[in-house]
């Protein structure tokens, strides 16, 4: 499988990644990547920007050379209800948001909290992607979950990063092998991401692709290997 685009990164502007937009550029198009998409975390995330930073992405091209650079904003979500630490106004003029839990802000809860905090997030009119739902310390329930990306037209991620030996978040392998199946299963699309930290991750889908693989899963139900079912999912 080819993977066209990530849709998933962070530059400096977060405060715990290590490079900058240019170069987080340059190596999407040695990747040769189509899009790129670059998602700093929000707000409430500790050491990262603040509001206005997300207000004056317009100020940067789309456009470098034959690779096409989307602005969004990986959104924390704050309460049981899905409720995101960026106004209307700010997410109004990004290209998508990425809703996510993180435990710097928001204590995990039961299964059914964790589950009604992702599927909340869903509702909001720009979130077109669930971040790393992946994590056992976030139980979910996973069928209710696909159920509700299916209705509320949105990605789940696979997340490359909560993949690799190092990653911090427990159990992703297997949560994720339930998610594939459930999404096999009921025809649901899902999204790669690298979550990319460093210039170096852009791209980069070792861990993920190996379990499309072991899975079988359809080639057309990965929004990385067609432009135009990705940007069918941008609100």
């Amino acid at each position: 499988m080819r993977f066209l685009l990530d849709a998933h990164t962070h530059t400096v502007a977060s405060g715990h990644a290590y490079s900058t937009i240019g170069e987080m550029i340059e190596a999407a198009k040695m990747r040769k990547l189509s899009l790129l998409g670059i998602t700093e975390h929000a707000p409430k995330m500790p050491g990262t920007c603040g509001y206005i930073y997300f207000m004056n992405l317009k100020v940067i091209p789309r456009q470098y050379d034959q690779l096409k650079v989307l602005f969004g904003a990986e959104v924390n979500i704050l309460n049981y209800q899905g409720n995101i630490d960026l106004s209307d106004e700010v997410t109004s003029g990004l290209d998508y948001l990425i809703a996510s839990l993180h435990t710097p802000c928001i204590e995990p809860g039961n299964e059914a909290e964790n589950t009604n905090a992702l599927i909340g997030a869903m509702k909001h009119p720009k979130v077109s992607i669930i971040g790393h739902p992946d994590d056992q310390r976030y139980p979910i329930n996973h069928k209710a979950l696909v159920e509700a990306a299916k209705e509320s037209h949105v990605l789940l991620e696979m997340n490359n990063s909560s993949l690799s030996p190092n990653s911090f978040r427990a159990n992703a392998k297997e949560n994720d092998l339930i998610l594939l199946n459930y999404c096999k299963q009921y025809h649901v699309p899902v999204i790669a991401g690298s979550d990319a930290h460093i210039a170096s991750d852009v791209g980069n889908f070792t861990y993920v692709s190996k379990l499309f693989e072991e899975v079988d899963f359809p080639e057309d139900l990965v929004a990385n290997a067609s432009l135009s079912l990705f940007q069918s999912y941008i609100k």
